[in-house]
Protein backbone atom coordinates (compact mmCIF):
# COMPACT_ATOMS: atom_id res chain seq x y z
CA UNK A 1 0.00 0.00 0.00
CA UNK A 2 1.05 3.33 -1.19
CA UNK A 3 1.55 5.72 1.66
CA UNK A 4 -0.20 9.27 1.03
CA UNK A 5 2.00 12.26 0.11
CA UNK A 6 1.39 15.62 0.99
CA UNK A 7 -0.46 16.68 -2.08
CA UNK A 8 -2.91 13.57 -2.11
CA UNK A 9 -3.45 13.99 2.00
CA UNK A 10 -4.79 17.84 0.92
CA UNK A 11 -7.07 16.72 -1.49
CA UNK A 12 -8.38 14.78 1.12
CA UNK A 13 -8.77 17.22 3.26
CA UNK A 14 -10.59 19.50 0.73
CA UNK A 15 -13.30 16.51 -0.38
CA UNK A 16 -13.61 16.25 3.40
CA UNK A 17 -14.63 20.14 3.92
CA UNK A 18 -16.87 20.10 0.83
CA UNK A 19 -18.61 16.96 0.71
CA UNK A 20 -21.21 17.71 3.48
CA UNK A 21 -22.20 20.96 1.46
CA UNK A 22 -22.53 18.74 -1.59
CA UNK A 23 -25.00 16.77 0.45
CA UNK A 24 -26.54 19.72 2.45
CA UNK A 25 -27.10 22.10 -0.56
CA UNK A 26 -29.85 19.57 -2.08
CA UNK A 27 -31.98 19.54 1.59
CA UNK A 28 -31.62 23.55 1.70
CA UNK A 29 -33.08 23.93 -1.79
CA UNK A 30 -35.72 21.42 -0.45
CA UNK A 31 -36.20 23.53 2.71
CA UNK A 32 -36.29 26.67 0.72
CA UNK A 33 -38.87 25.49 -2.19
CA UNK A 34 -41.12 24.69 0.92
CA UNK A 35 -40.66 27.74 2.76
CA UNK A 36 -40.97 30.40 0.05
CA UNK A 37 -44.84 30.28 -0.83
CA UNK A 38 -45.63 30.52 2.47
CA UNK A 39 -43.27 33.74 3.29
CA UNK A 40 -44.08 35.22 -0.17
CA UNK A 41 -47.56 35.34 0.39
CA UNK A 42 -47.11 36.82 3.89
CA UNK A 43 -45.23 39.56 2.71
CA UNK A 44 -46.92 40.66 -0.32
CA UNK A 45 -50.37 40.64 0.64
CA UNK A 46 -51.14 44.23 1.02
CA UNK A 47 -54.70 43.91 1.43
CA UNK A 48 -56.85 41.32 2.66
CA UNK A 49 -61.00 41.70 2.38
CA UNK A 50 -61.94 39.27 4.76
CA UNK A 51 -65.28 37.67 5.33
CA UNK A 52 -67.53 38.96 3.01
CA UNK A 53 -69.72 37.29 0.34
CA UNK A 54 -68.05 37.58 -3.31
CA UNK A 55 -70.11 37.18 -6.36
CA UNK A 56 -67.79 36.70 -9.01
CA UNK A 57 -69.61 35.81 -12.40
CA UNK A 58 -66.88 34.91 -14.32
CA UNK A 59 -65.72 32.38 -12.55
CA UNK A 60 -69.27 31.28 -10.92
CA UNK A 61 -69.00 32.04 -7.43
CA UNK A 62 -71.20 33.12 -4.84
CA UNK A 63 -69.48 32.02 -1.68
CA UNK A 64 -68.03 33.73 1.68
CA UNK A 65 -64.75 34.33 0.45
CA UNK A 66 -61.47 35.99 1.32
CA UNK A 67 -60.18 38.18 -1.28
CA UNK A 68 -56.22 39.27 -0.95
CA UNK A 69 -54.69 41.78 -3.05
CA UNK A 70 -50.76 43.05 -3.98
CA UNK A 71 -49.57 45.06 -6.51
CA UNK A 72 -52.45 46.08 -7.74
CA UNK A 73 -53.74 42.94 -8.60
CA UNK A 74 -56.08 39.97 -7.00
CA UNK A 75 -53.73 37.60 -5.82
CA UNK A 76 -55.43 34.80 -3.96
CA UNK A 77 -58.94 34.17 -3.23
CA UNK A 78 -59.75 31.66 -0.55
CA UNK A 79 -62.35 30.17 1.87
CA UNK A 80 -59.78 31.26 4.91
CA UNK A 81 -56.43 33.35 4.22
CA UNK A 82 -54.73 34.07 7.82
CA UNK A 83 -55.38 38.28 8.58
CA UNK A 84 -51.64 37.26 9.86
CA UNK A 85 -50.35 37.29 6.61
CA UNK A 86 -51.56 40.81 5.53
CA UNK A 87 -49.83 44.05 6.12
CA UNK A 88 -53.30 45.37 6.34
CA UNK A 89 -56.91 43.29 6.70
CA UNK A 90 -60.20 45.19 6.31
CA UNK A 91 -63.00 43.25 7.95
CA UNK A 92 -65.93 43.26 4.96
CA UNK A 93 -68.62 40.39 6.92
CA UNK A 94 -71.89 40.60 5.99
CA UNK A 95 -71.38 43.18 2.67
CA UNK A 96 -70.67 42.08 -0.59
CA UNK A 97 -67.30 41.69 -2.20
CA UNK A 98 -67.93 42.18 -6.36
CA UNK A 99 -65.63 43.15 -9.42
CA UNK A 100 -65.74 47.08 -9.62
CA UNK A 101 -68.90 48.26 -11.69
CA UNK A 102 -68.37 49.06 -15.31
CA UNK A 103 -70.80 52.36 -16.09
CA UNK A 104 -71.27 52.02 -19.79
CA UNK A 105 -72.97 54.88 -20.29
CA UNK A 106 -71.59 58.14 -19.35
CA UNK A 107 -70.07 62.12 -20.35
CA UNK A 108 -66.71 62.75 -18.85
CA UNK A 109 -65.32 64.90 -21.01
CA UNK A 110 -66.19 67.97 -18.79
CA UNK A 111 -64.63 71.29 -19.94
CA UNK A 112 -65.26 75.08 -19.43
CA UNK A 113 -68.05 74.98 -22.84
CA UNK A 114 -71.68 74.61 -23.32
CA UNK A 115 -72.97 71.50 -24.12
CA UNK A 116 -70.78 68.09 -23.69
CA UNK A 117 -67.53 68.27 -25.40
CA UNK A 118 -65.37 69.66 -23.39
CA UNK A 119 -68.54 70.92 -21.71
CA UNK A 120 -69.98 72.14 -18.36
CA UNK A 121 -72.80 68.99 -18.95
CA UNK A 122 -70.33 66.56 -18.85
CA UNK A 123 -68.87 65.44 -15.19
CA UNK A 124 -65.35 64.63 -14.19
CA UNK A 125 -65.12 60.74 -13.08
CA UNK A 126 -63.25 61.11 -10.42
CA UNK A 127 -66.30 63.06 -8.70
CA UNK A 128 -68.71 60.43 -8.96
CA UNK A 129 -67.40 57.14 -9.87
CA UNK A 130 -65.52 55.69 -6.65
CA UNK A 131 -68.72 56.77 -4.34
CA UNK A 132 -70.79 54.40 -6.24
CA UNK A 133 -68.21 51.40 -6.75
CA UNK A 134 -67.66 52.51 -10.22
CA UNK A 135 -64.03 51.49 -11.20
CA UNK A 136 -64.27 52.05 -15.08
CA UNK A 137 -66.51 54.61 -17.12
CA UNK A 138 -67.35 54.01 -20.42
CA UNK A 139 -67.60 57.72 -22.47
CA UNK A 140 -70.38 57.69 -24.94
CA UNK A 141 -69.22 59.66 -27.89
CA UNK A 142 -68.49 63.14 -26.38
CA UNK A 143 -65.51 62.93 -28.11
CA UNK A 144 -64.90 62.22 -32.03
CA UNK A 145 -61.52 61.55 -33.93
CA UNK A 146 -60.65 65.77 -34.19
CA UNK A 147 -61.65 65.79 -29.89
CA UNK A 148 -60.24 62.65 -28.28
CA UNK A 149 -56.66 63.87 -28.53
CA UNK A 150 -57.55 67.11 -26.21
CA UNK A 151 -60.00 64.97 -24.41
CA UNK A 152 -57.43 62.05 -23.59
CA UNK A 153 -55.03 64.73 -22.50
CA UNK A 154 -57.36 67.20 -20.26
CA UNK A 155 -59.70 63.59 -18.77
CA UNK A 156 -58.53 60.52 -19.47
CA UNK A 157 -54.61 60.57 -18.33
CA UNK A 158 -55.55 62.21 -15.36
CA UNK A 159 -58.17 60.21 -13.70
CA UNK A 160 -58.27 57.73 -11.34
CA UNK A 161 -60.78 56.30 -12.18
CA UNK A 162 -59.90 53.97 -15.55
CA UNK A 163 -61.81 55.76 -18.55
CA UNK A 164 -63.05 53.98 -21.95
CA UNK A 165 -64.84 55.65 -24.77
CA UNK A 166 -67.07 54.83 -27.51
CA UNK A 167 -65.66 57.32 -30.94
CA UNK A 168 -68.41 59.43 -31.88
CA UNK A 169 -68.46 59.14 -35.85
CA UNK A 170 -69.47 63.01 -35.85
CA UNK A 171 -65.57 64.49 -36.10
CA UNK A 172 -66.63 67.12 -32.91
CA UNK A 173 -68.12 64.78 -30.57
CA UNK A 174 -71.32 65.57 -28.71
CA UNK A 175 -71.62 68.86 -29.46
CA UNK A 176 -74.54 71.60 -29.04
CA UNK A 177 -74.71 72.60 -32.19
CA UNK A 178 -75.33 71.36 -35.76
CA UNK A 179 -72.17 70.76 -36.87
CA UNK A 180 -71.85 67.12 -35.01
CA UNK A 181 -74.62 66.37 -37.90
CA UNK A 182 -71.90 67.30 -40.59
CA UNK A 183 -71.77 64.15 -42.94
CA UNK A 184 -69.08 65.29 -44.78
CA UNK A 185 -67.09 65.00 -41.58
CA UNK A 186 -67.97 62.14 -40.66
CA UNK A 187 -64.87 60.15 -41.79
CA UNK A 188 -64.90 56.19 -41.59
CA UNK A 189 -61.14 56.45 -42.05
CA UNK A 190 -59.78 59.01 -39.67
CA UNK A 191 -62.14 56.97 -37.29
CA UNK A 192 -60.71 53.84 -37.77
CA UNK A 193 -57.19 55.33 -37.57
CA UNK A 194 -58.17 56.70 -33.97
CA UNK A 195 -59.40 54.02 -32.92
CA UNK A 196 -56.53 51.33 -34.10
CA UNK A 197 -54.04 53.71 -32.47
CA UNK A 198 -55.91 53.70 -29.17
CA UNK A 199 -56.82 49.95 -28.90
CA UNK A 200 -56.43 49.87 -25.21
CA UNK A 201 -59.06 53.12 -24.56
CA UNK A 202 -61.67 53.56 -27.23
CA UNK A 203 -64.01 50.30 -27.41
CA UNK A 204 -65.95 51.15 -29.97
CA UNK A 205 -68.25 53.81 -32.06
CA UNK A 206 -71.05 55.82 -31.11
CA UNK A 207 -73.84 57.32 -33.47
CA UNK A 208 -76.36 59.46 -32.33
CA UNK A 209 -77.97 63.23 -32.71
CA UNK A 210 -78.83 63.31 -36.47
CA UNK A 211 -82.04 64.65 -37.75
CA UNK A 212 -81.82 64.15 -40.93
CA UNK A 213 -83.68 60.57 -43.31
CA UNK A 214 -80.47 59.12 -44.86
CA UNK A 215 -78.70 56.45 -43.68
CA UNK A 216 -75.20 57.70 -44.52
CA UNK A 217 -74.25 58.68 -40.58
CA UNK A 218 -75.66 55.28 -39.00
CA UNK A 219 -73.93 53.55 -41.68
CA UNK A 220 -70.33 55.09 -41.60
CA UNK A 221 -70.27 54.30 -37.96
CA UNK A 222 -71.39 51.14 -38.39
CA UNK A 223 -68.86 50.58 -40.83
CA UNK A 224 -65.76 51.99 -38.74
CA UNK A 225 -67.36 49.61 -36.25
CA UNK A 226 -67.12 46.34 -38.11
CA UNK A 227 -63.53 47.50 -39.81
CA UNK A 228 -62.14 47.53 -36.12
CA UNK A 229 -64.08 44.66 -34.65
CA UNK A 230 -65.67 46.58 -31.95
CA UNK A 231 -69.41 47.13 -31.63
CA UNK A 232 -71.76 50.04 -32.39
CA UNK A 233 -72.84 52.03 -29.61
CA UNK A 234 -76.68 53.38 -31.49
CA UNK A 235 -77.87 56.31 -28.73
CA UNK A 236 -81.17 58.08 -29.42
CA UNK A 237 -81.80 61.62 -31.22
CA UNK A 238 -82.52 59.92 -34.15
CA UNK A 239 -85.66 60.72 -34.88
CA UNK A 240 -86.13 59.95 -38.54
CA UNK A 241 -84.91 56.21 -37.91
CA UNK A 242 -87.69 54.00 -36.90
CA UNK A 243 -86.76 51.82 -34.33
CA UNK A 244 -87.28 48.57 -36.12
CA UNK A 245 -84.77 49.51 -38.64
CA UNK A 246 -82.18 50.63 -36.95
CA UNK A 247 -82.38 47.57 -34.93
CA UNK A 248 -82.23 45.53 -38.21
CA UNK A 249 -78.98 47.37 -38.93
CA UNK A 250 -77.47 46.60 -35.88
CA UNK A 251 -75.02 43.56 -35.81
CA UNK A 252 -74.63 40.95 -33.24
CA UNK A 253 -73.16 42.49 -30.09
CA UNK A 254 -73.99 46.14 -30.97
CA UNK A 255 -75.56 47.94 -28.18
CA UNK A 256 -78.76 50.03 -27.97
CA UNK A 257 -78.63 52.27 -25.08
CA UNK A 258 -81.35 54.37 -23.40
CA UNK A 259 -83.47 50.69 -23.74
CA UNK A 260 -86.37 51.83 -21.71
CA UNK A 261 -87.08 54.99 -23.20
CA UNK A 262 -90.81 56.37 -23.58
CA UNK A 263 -90.14 59.71 -25.82
CA UNK A 264 -91.30 61.14 -28.85
CA UNK A 265 -88.66 60.61 -30.85
CA UNK A 266 -88.37 56.85 -30.87
CA UNK A 267 -90.99 53.97 -30.78
CA UNK A 268 -91.35 52.44 -27.47
CA UNK A 269 -89.97 48.80 -27.09
CA UNK A 270 -93.22 47.98 -25.00
CA UNK A 271 -96.62 48.69 -27.57
CA UNK A 272 -99.67 50.14 -25.96
CA UNK A 273 -101.13 46.67 -24.82
CA UNK A 274 -97.63 46.37 -22.63
CA UNK A 275 -96.32 43.71 -24.82
CA UNK A 276 -92.78 43.88 -25.69
CA UNK A 277 -92.55 44.07 -29.89
CA UNK A 278 -91.87 41.04 -31.40
CA UNK A 279 -89.16 43.23 -33.52
CA UNK A 280 -87.26 43.93 -30.71
CA UNK A 281 -87.35 40.34 -29.12
CA UNK A 282 -85.91 39.49 -32.44
CA UNK A 283 -83.02 41.60 -32.40
CA UNK A 284 -82.60 40.42 -28.72
CA UNK A 285 -82.29 36.75 -29.93
CA UNK A 286 -79.82 37.41 -32.56
CA UNK A 287 -77.74 39.42 -30.03
CA UNK A 288 -78.14 42.87 -29.75
CA UNK A 289 -77.44 43.85 -26.51
CA UNK A 290 -79.38 46.38 -24.49
CA UNK A 291 -77.96 49.20 -22.32
CA UNK A 292 -80.07 51.24 -19.66
CA UNK A 293 -79.17 54.57 -20.37
CA UNK A 294 -81.34 56.00 -17.55
CA UNK A 295 -80.22 59.48 -17.83
CA UNK A 296 -82.94 62.07 -17.32
CA UNK A 297 -85.18 61.07 -20.06
CA UNK A 298 -84.02 57.29 -21.04
CA UNK A 299 -85.45 54.90 -18.45
CA UNK A 300 -89.48 54.65 -17.73
CA UNK A 301 -91.11 52.14 -15.83
CA UNK A 302 -93.78 51.45 -17.99
CA UNK A 303 -91.40 50.28 -20.38
CA UNK A 304 -88.68 48.77 -18.01
CA UNK A 305 -91.37 47.08 -15.36
CA UNK A 306 -93.10 44.93 -18.39
CA UNK A 307 -90.35 44.42 -20.34
CA UNK A 308 -88.48 43.01 -17.73
CA UNK A 309 -91.29 40.08 -16.32
CA UNK A 310 -91.07 39.42 -20.50
CA UNK A 311 -87.41 38.56 -20.58
CA UNK A 312 -86.08 42.16 -22.16
CA UNK A 313 -83.69 42.48 -19.49
CA UNK A 314 -80.50 44.98 -19.53
CA UNK A 315 -77.24 43.48 -19.96
CA UNK A 316 -75.48 46.38 -18.41
CA UNK A 317 -76.62 49.54 -16.21
CA UNK A 318 -75.19 52.86 -18.34
CA UNK A 319 -76.68 55.64 -16.60
CA UNK A 320 -76.11 58.24 -19.16
CA UNK A 321 -74.48 60.55 -16.13
CA UNK A 322 -74.03 63.89 -16.39
CA UNK A 323 -74.23 66.69 -14.83
CA UNK A 324 -78.24 67.31 -14.83
CA UNK A 325 -79.01 63.85 -14.41
CA UNK A 326 -77.27 63.35 -11.72
CA UNK A 327 -79.52 65.38 -9.78
CA UNK A 328 -82.92 63.42 -11.02
CA UNK A 329 -84.67 60.21 -11.45
CA UNK A 330 -81.00 58.62 -12.60
CA UNK A 331 -79.25 59.75 -9.02
CA UNK A 332 -76.51 56.99 -9.46
CA UNK A 333 -75.61 53.70 -10.93
CA UNK A 334 -76.53 51.89 -7.65
CA UNK A 335 -79.30 53.80 -7.82
CA UNK A 336 -80.17 52.29 -10.67
CA UNK A 337 -79.09 48.85 -9.93
CA UNK A 338 -81.45 49.13 -6.60
CA UNK A 339 -84.44 50.09 -9.06
CA UNK A 340 -83.74 46.65 -11.03
CA UNK A 341 -83.46 45.14 -7.29
CA UNK A 342 -86.84 45.87 -5.97
CA UNK A 343 -88.07 44.92 -9.59
CA UNK A 344 -87.07 41.24 -8.91
CA UNK A 345 -83.68 41.00 -10.46
CA UNK A 346 -81.79 38.69 -8.18
CA UNK A 347 -78.44 40.23 -6.17
CA UNK A 348 -76.33 37.90 -8.42
CA UNK A 349 -77.95 38.95 -12.10
CA UNK A 350 -77.69 42.58 -10.99
CA UNK A 351 -74.01 41.98 -10.22
CA UNK A 352 -73.23 40.44 -13.39
CA UNK A 353 -74.77 42.94 -15.84
CA UNK A 354 -72.67 45.75 -13.39
CA UNK A 355 -69.48 43.90 -14.15
CA UNK A 356 -68.74 40.76 -16.48
CA UNK A 357 -71.66 41.11 -18.92
CA UNK A 358 -70.59 44.48 -19.14
CA UNK A 359 -67.23 44.03 -19.37
CA UNK A 360 -67.78 41.62 -22.33
CA UNK A 361 -69.95 43.62 -24.51
CA UNK A 362 -67.08 46.47 -24.80
CA UNK A 363 -64.40 43.14 -25.56
CA UNK A 364 -62.27 43.71 -22.38
CA UNK A 365 -62.57 40.40 -20.51
CA UNK A 366 -59.82 41.59 -18.56
CA UNK A 367 -62.38 43.72 -16.68
CA UNK A 368 -65.20 42.62 -14.61
CA UNK A 369 -63.87 39.57 -12.85
CA UNK A 370 -62.32 38.92 -9.75
CA UNK A 371 -59.83 35.72 -11.53
CA UNK A 372 -56.29 35.26 -9.53
CA UNK A 373 -54.46 37.55 -11.55
CA UNK A 374 -56.25 40.19 -12.54
CA UNK A 375 -55.95 43.83 -11.60
CA UNK A 376 -57.41 44.64 -8.41
CA UNK A 377 -60.81 46.53 -9.06
CA UNK A 378 -63.10 45.87 -6.53
CA UNK A 379 -66.76 47.52 -5.11
CA UNK A 380 -67.56 46.04 -1.41
CA UNK A 381 -71.22 47.09 -1.34
CA UNK A 382 -74.20 46.90 1.18
CA UNK A 383 -77.57 46.18 0.57
CA UNK A 384 -79.80 48.78 3.11
CA UNK A 385 -83.07 47.71 4.20
CA UNK A 386 -85.74 50.07 4.55
CA UNK A 387 -88.49 52.39 3.18
CA UNK A 388 -87.25 53.66 0.07
CA UNK A 389 -88.83 55.41 -3.47
CA UNK A 390 -86.98 55.35 -6.62
CA UNK A 391 -88.14 57.37 -9.42
CA UNK A 392 -87.87 57.72 -13.08
CA UNK A 393 -87.67 60.13 -16.23
CA UNK A 394 -91.10 60.32 -15.77
CA UNK A 395 -91.50 61.82 -12.46
CA UNK A 396 -93.41 58.41 -11.84
CA UNK A 397 -92.54 56.82 -8.34
CA UNK A 398 -92.23 52.87 -7.38
CA UNK A 399 -91.80 52.08 -3.14
CA UNK A 400 -89.19 49.16 -2.25
CA UNK A 401 -87.33 47.86 0.28
CA UNK A 402 -83.73 47.78 -0.07
CA UNK A 403 -81.26 49.32 -2.31
CA UNK A 404 -77.62 48.87 -2.72
CA UNK A 405 -75.03 51.39 -1.06
CA UNK A 406 -70.81 51.31 -1.69
CA UNK A 407 -68.90 51.19 1.28
CA UNK A 408 -65.43 50.43 -0.29
CA UNK A 409 -64.02 51.35 -3.41
CA UNK A 410 -60.93 49.59 -4.59
CA UNK A 411 -59.38 50.49 -7.90
CA UNK A 412 -55.81 48.91 -9.19
CA UNK A 413 -55.41 47.69 -5.39
CA UNK A 414 -55.72 50.66 -4.11
CA UNK A 415 -58.85 52.18 -1.37
CA UNK A 416 -60.38 55.13 -3.03
CA UNK A 417 -63.30 55.38 -1.41
CA UNK A 418 -64.21 53.97 2.57
CA UNK A 419 -68.27 54.96 3.29
CA UNK A 420 -67.93 54.16 6.86
CA UNK A 421 -64.36 53.59 7.57
CA UNK A 422 -63.89 50.24 6.99
CA UNK A 423 -60.49 50.63 6.67
CA UNK A 424 -59.36 53.68 8.40
CA UNK A 425 -57.61 53.24 12.19
CA UNK A 426 -60.06 53.92 15.21
CA UNK A 427 -59.63 57.04 16.92
CA UNK A 428 -58.82 57.28 20.34
CA UNK A 429 -58.48 59.94 23.17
Amino acid sequence: MKSLNHIDMQKMFNYRKVLPLVFAIPVLIGLTLFITPIQADAQEIELLLKGGRLIDPKNKIDAKMDLAIAAGKVIRVAADIPASEAKKVVDVSGLIVSPGLINMHTHVYAGSNAGFTDGTSSQLPDAFAPRAGITTVVDAGTSGWRTFPDFKSKIIDKSTTRVLAFLSIAAGGYSVDKAQENVEEMDVQKTVETLKNNPDILVGVRIGRYDGKEWTPFERASEAAKLVNKPLFVECHLPEYSLEDQLKRMRAGDIITHAFENVSERMTVVDEQGKVRPFVLAAQKRGVLFDVGHGGGGFWFNQAVPAFKQGLWPNSFGTDEHRTSMNSGMKTMLNVMSKYLNMGMSIPDIIDRGSWRAAQSIKRQDLGNLSVGSVADIAVLSIVNGKFGFVDSGNNKIEGDKKFEAELTVRGGKIVWDLNGLSANAYSK
